[in-house]
């Protein structure tokens, strides 16, 4: 049907479409906390996209992914903490391939990852937020979870209702591992 080079550059223009939305999906917040975090649905299409395609698609799209959302405001104090809370943190997403079903378990895990970048980063570079005698890796993790968990839940959800439907389209029951 398709040469291996035409199947390859699908899966580019697929995955350059879906870090679009991703980036777009950014801008349309729920909800957002003070010092940064909101709930969203930016991991949607990256989720979908490492779903059928694997993990070094996934890799790829989500960094770049993180990377555009930083060069398109994104907040930084330190070059490392830019690395972990975006590029890094979106990257992460794509271990969701791990696991394809149930679809929500890969969810949860490619979330968890990414709730790891944003909590290192927020236990090394915004201690001074943490209320006194408060440790510091206990307000990280409360923080990342206000926002994370309930976006967690809204991908979920709406994943399950996506996801099928998604599947039922030409050329998308059959993912490009």
């Amino acid at each position: 049907m398709y040469s291996k080079e035409d199947q390859r550059t699908r899966i580019l223009v697929e995955g350059a479409v879906l870090c679009g939305l991703s980036v777009a999906l950014s801008y349309v917040k729920l909800w957002q906390l003070p010092q940064g975090g909101s709930i969203t649905l930016e991991n949607l299409p990256l989720f979908i996209y490492a779903y059928r395609h694997g993990l070094k698609a996934g890799v790829l799209a989500g960094g770049m992914s993180g990377l555009l959302q930083l060069l398109l405001g994104g907040y930084m104090v330190h070059p490392l903490q830019a690395l972990l809370d975006y590029p890094l943190a979106f990257a992460a997403l794509a271990s969701a391939s791990f696991v394809r079903k149930p679809f929500w378990a890969g969810l949860a895990i490619g979330t968890f990852a990414r709730f790891l970048c944003h909590f290192f980063s927020g236990v090394v570079f915004f201690a001074s937020y943490a209320p006194e005698g408060t440790p510091v890796w206990l307000y990280s993790a409360i923080y990342n979870g206000t926002f994370m968990v309930p976006a967690l839940v809204l991908n979920i959800a709406l994943g399950h209702f996506l996801l099928p439907r998604l599947l039922r389209l030409p050329g998308w029951s059959k993912a490009g591992h």
